[in-house]
């Protein structure tokens, strides 16, 4: 359930009372202003915001909306609402524009996070214990990049979704390069051990770019629907950590192995970008004005052409390896 607060000028407020409807709201005029309480179903926030959006006239610094969710609200009338819900509503595009903002920046605390959880799964990849490379992509943020790249894209924001598979890239490289200099520094004292676990990692299959699609898919459609980022992250980190480990250290023990395990790590990552992205179109996310939908459908075209392609060079790659 949500509390929305309307704030708009008199004339302005009967429309907004036709658009809650029956549900339960409160109008208090101010002057020439009236501000609108209403309780709302998380299921149907973003129809009632879209509506809302259209309707008023933000070129007035009076007019607002506010969306909160209430520690505690005691009314029959919500109650029985509550009772009747049957199904948890996506999320507004605007909480999940604030929810990935903070992936369109350059935090130095996740990139540790990652170092991290790197040199964690290579040591667990070293001892073949599969708990420990586990333990590593819980630790692991790389979901957060590909999330925000994928609804920044879906809303025509070209600026952070570029920033977003930036940091994206820079998390992996780090990764690599952190795989290959403590790899570098253990053959100086004793042979690299080429276990089942980093094995595994070197056969090549076309059908990780189908699994990595699907993942994308169903990690965007979990965190639209309010699952933690850290349960819904685990199979993105799955997908890529490890073979990102495993690419430094071929760097160091396996020279001429090393395109196995780097095209496995891109295979996963383009395909958990475009099963992303292709979950905010199935889930209609995107902007509220029409104007702003036309350029993010053409940025939105343009990102799944270059997509499609890469998946393509990416299958051929897996299948002559």
């Amino acid at each position: 359930m949500k509390k929305v607060v309307v704030t708009t000028g008199r004339e302005k407020a009967r429309e907004i009372e036709k658009i809650f409807g029956k549900r339960l709201h409160v109008v208090e005029r101010r002057g020439d202003l009236a501000v609108i309480t209403a309780y709302i179903p998380d299921e149907e926030l973003e129809d009632v915001i879209t509506k809302l959006d259209r309707c008023m006239d933000f070129r007035f610094k009076e007019s607002l909306i506010e969306v909160s969710s209430p520690y505690f609200v005691k009314s029959p009338v919500l109650e029985k609402i509550e009772k009747r819900k049957k199904f948890v509503g996506s999320m507004p595009v605007e909480k999940l524009l604030d929810s990935v903002r903070i992936y369109t920046k350059l935090d130095i605390g996740k990139l540790g996070l990652t170092s991290i959880a790197g040199i964690i799964a290579m040591i667990g990849l070293f001892m073949n214990n599969v708990a420990i490379v586990i333990g590593a992509m819980l630790l692991s943020p790389l979901l957060g990049p590909i999330y925000a790249f994928a609804v920044n894209t879906a809303v025509g924001d070209v600026k952070d979704a570029f920033k977003s598979i930036g940091n994206l890239a820079l998390m992996i490289l780090i990764v690599i390069f952190l795989s290959f200099g403590f790899s570098w520094i253990l053959s100086r004292f004793t042979p690299l051990p080429e276990t089942p676990e980093i094995a595994s990692r070197m056969i090549v299959n076309p059908v990780y770019v189908v699994i990595a699609i699907l993942l994308g898919f169903a990690s965007i459609l979990a965190l639209s629907k309010g699952v933690p980022e850290s349960m819904a992250g685990v199979a993105i980190a799955a997908a890529i950590l490890p073979p990102a480990v495993v690419s430094g250290i071929s760097l160091v023990g396996y020279i001429d192995r090393f395109a196995g395990p780097f095209t496995i790590t891109l295979d996963n990552l383009v395909g958990l970008m475009a099963g992303s992205l292709l979950a905010t179109l199935i889930l209609n996310i995107g902007p509220r004005k029409y104007y702003e939908k036309a350029i993010a459908r053409r940025f939105i075209r343009r990102t799944l052409v270059i997509m499609v392609i890469l998946l393509i060079i990416l299958v051929l790659a897996s299948m002559y390896l």
